[in-house]
């Protein structure tokens, strides 16, 4: 209930402030909702165009990253035969967390799968022969109320599954169960706890959430969870601030140990990922200064041996209204060289060998030891 809780005052405030903005007459004249949210949508617009307008000017000194590929020999960038489904289920989420690249919230309820664009993400799933993971991503992908249709379709075809979750949602009203709902599917947990320590996590998501994240992994560590028993834990770091996360392998052994001495919990694997500067992270750079120096360090620290092992180059993205994009960041900035959505295609695989739409956040990926969905890459 402690998460159910900060759910509903967050959602209040959110309320509160759609009202604060509200527009309820031009020159005197009423307007009607319809009208109303006809102006809260432009103003969404034109701030999309402003932080867009931000970056172009923060990064014009940074060599665009298709430059950086043709002089790597690499241009285009394809895909291989896609491995990966990854579905952002929806932007529904219990937390509003500073770094989030899809800017998910607890007032985000429409932008929520539907039934039957999830059957048919099943259904190409099942006409797949080289898909063989299914990874499960949103917001908080348990908050749509398919995820357990969908994890179940996908384990039934034999597939992997992956759930990218914020550990609190298992606190959430009808969550009660959901733990030992996916132990019970073998479902691999991907975990969000940028730090060890109460202060870093509770500034980067909330009051709170690092206690409760450490009751969750509690919980499933008594499942099995993290104890070599088949059932994946992993861990995910998220740096603190405008720099790039240290070497994953000392990282993992300081959480490792620090968990462990502190709490008594263990998990799998650390995964190190750096922040994408879109989205939340990037207005917070772009309101501090800070944007084009971050950028130019990324830059800077461009490593061509993170090429090869690029999550967009075996990995497929659908998002929650059904449309396909090369990656979940391509998806957050609208960037698609070939518009597609699931009802456009036949099967995952035959959208390998096509060209990935980039740009200069593409440089986050890149920098030092590189940055994935599974962690840095060499």
């Amino acid at each position: 209930m402690r998460a159910s809780r900060r759910l509903s005052s967050l959602v209040a405030d959110a309320a509160r402030q759609r009202l604060r903005h509200r527009i309820d007459s031009v020159d005197g004249k009423p307007l009607t909702l319809g009208e109303s949210l006809d102006v809260v949508r432009r103003r969404e617009a034109q701030k999309e165009q402003r932080r867009a307008e931000a970056i172009q000017e923060a990064t014009r000194s940074v060599l665009p990253f298709k430059e950086r590929l043709r002089q790597e020999g690499v241009s285009p960038l394809l895909t291989d035969q896609p491995i990966t489904l990854q579905i952002n289920i929806g932007k529904l989420c219990n937390l509003t967390c500073r770094h989030c690249h899809v800017e998910s919230s607890p007032s985000k309820r429409r932008e929520n799968m539907h039934g039957e664009v999830l059957d048919r993400c099943l259904e190409l799933l099942s006409r797949s022969s080289s898909t063989t993971t299914l990874d499960i991503t949103g917001g908080a992908p348990e908050l749509n109320p398919h995820f357990r249709r969908l994890v179940s379709g996908a384990t039934a075809m034999g597939k992997q599954v992956i759930d990218r979750c914020n550990l609190v949602v298992l606190f959430e009203e009808g969550m009660e169960d959901l733990a030992q709902f996916l132990a019970e599917h073998r479902v691999h947990v991907v975990a969000s706890l940028p730090c060890y320590t109460e202060d870093n996590t509770d500034k980067q998501r909330g009051k709170r959430v690092h206690k409760d994240s450490v009751e969750a992994i509690r919980i499933l560590n008594r499942l099995g969870y993290g104890r070599d028993e088949g059932l994946r834990l992993d861990l995910v770091y998220n740096p603190g601030g405008a720099f790039l996360p240290p070497p994953q392998a000392q990282l993992e052994a300081d959480y490792r140990s620090r968990l462990r001495d502190e709490h008594g919990i263990v998990f799998d694997s650390l995964l190190a990922l750096t922040n994408m500067p879109i989205k939340r992270f990037a207005d917070d750079l772009e309101r501090s200064g800070g944007l084009s120096a971050y950028m130019s360090d990324l830059a800077a620290n461009f490593n061509a041996a993170t090429l090869p092992g690029l999550m967009c180059r075996d990995t497929v993205n659908v998002q929650w209204d059904g449309t396909i994009y090369d990656c979940d960041f391509n998806a957050a900035l609208n960037l698609s060289s070939v518009p597609r959505d699931v009802w456009s295609i036949g099967s995952i695989d035959e959208l390998a060998g096509r060209a990935i739409t980039t740009a200069k956040h593409c440089y986050g990926c890149t920098a030092g030891s590189g940055s994935s969905c599974g962690g840095t890459l060499v």
